[in-house]
């Protein structure tokens, strides 16, 4: 039988049957990444996330006490990314982790993306899709494709197309910052179904679910606002951490978040737990597949 009767998602220990993923997933997390510095763009020097024993430490927890299964990270290119690190948290919290490819926004790709037109780009994509990341066998689940601000830079709009040629050539889900961004993916012919987009806006969060593609986010409201429109298949909720004073041992809401606080608040607001299963389970485990084709 074709793979296609026996859908995977890669992890950074390897492909993990769907059937194999019980437990709720965090589709939008960092574990480790450092954006502290970008260059030609504003810089934070708390923007960084170098814990690993607090980060296995809350995953374990979480595996144990919520049945996580899942982390969806999206460190990519010019983010720090450090896959070493990501299988070690994978294997000591029992865990599941998908990694992630693609270019960070301009000021941290920086030369990755200046200097290389989109063939290029994404040949380098396509290369690490399928002989692993940063000198490691581990292969990436997700394409990330990002701009700092709202209109893409040349460099970011040419590292933006490589994103699409390399998700249409390898079916990767590709997970993006901003409507902008999602129209030029779809324009590229990516399936509405493998792209996520995460916005502020809930005007343009109903846009992007409209499109057919996922909507990320990480506040109950937000969600509980595409529930009630009719798109609660649609809604990649998570706990959005994405710098160390985000975890739980320096006073952060931790990866917790989406269980002690947005769970909680969407059902007080009445939704149903099958609502709730198809948000934190199915949900994203079909943008990771294209289950929903």
């Amino acid at each position: 039988m074709s793979e296609a009767y026996f859908p995977r998602v890669q992890t950074v220990t390897g492909a993990l049957p769907v059937s194999l993923i019980e437990g709720p997933v965090l589709p939008g997390e960092h574990l480790r990444t450092d954006t502290r510095w970008g260059t030609g763009g504003e810089s934070d020097p708390y923007r960084w996330l170098d814990e690993e024993a607090h980060v296995t430490s809350e995953l374990t927890d979480l595996g144990r006490e919520q049945a996580l299964a899942l982390v969806v990270e999206h460190t990519c290119l010019g983010m720090g990314r450090d896959v070493t690190s990501l299988a070690r948290v994978a294997t000591a919290a029992r865990v599941a982790v998908v990694a992630a490819t693609g270019f960070a926004a301009e000021p941290f790709s920086g030369e990755l993306i200046r200097r290389y037109g989109v063939d290029d780009l994404t040949a380098d994509l396509l290369r690490e899709i399928g002989t692993g990341l940063d000198g490691t066998a581990a292969r990436p689940g997700i394409i990330v494709a990002a701009a700092w601000g709202e209109t893409p830079t040349p460099a970011e709009a040419r590292a933006i197309t490589a994103a699409a040629r390399a998700s249409t050539r390898t079916e990767l889900p590709v997970a993006a910052e901003g409507l902008d961004i999602l129209e030029r993916l779809l324009a590229e012919g990516v399936p509405p179904g493998r792209l996520s987009a995460r916005a502020a806006d809930p005007l343009i969060q109903r846009k992007i679910a409209e499109s057919g593609a996922y909507v990320a986010v990480t506040d109950a409201e937000h969600a509980l606002a595409l529930v009630e429109a009719g798109h609660a298949a649609r809604i990649l909720l998570s706990s959005g951490v994405s710098r160390q004073g985000d975890v739980r041992a320096y006073g952060g809401h931790g990866y917790g978040r989406l269980f002690e606080e947005l769970l909680p608040a969407l059902r007080a607001a009445g939704t149903g737990e099958d609502t709730l299963a198809l948000i934190t389970h199915r949900n994203p485990l079909r943008w990771l597949t294209g289950l929903d084709r």
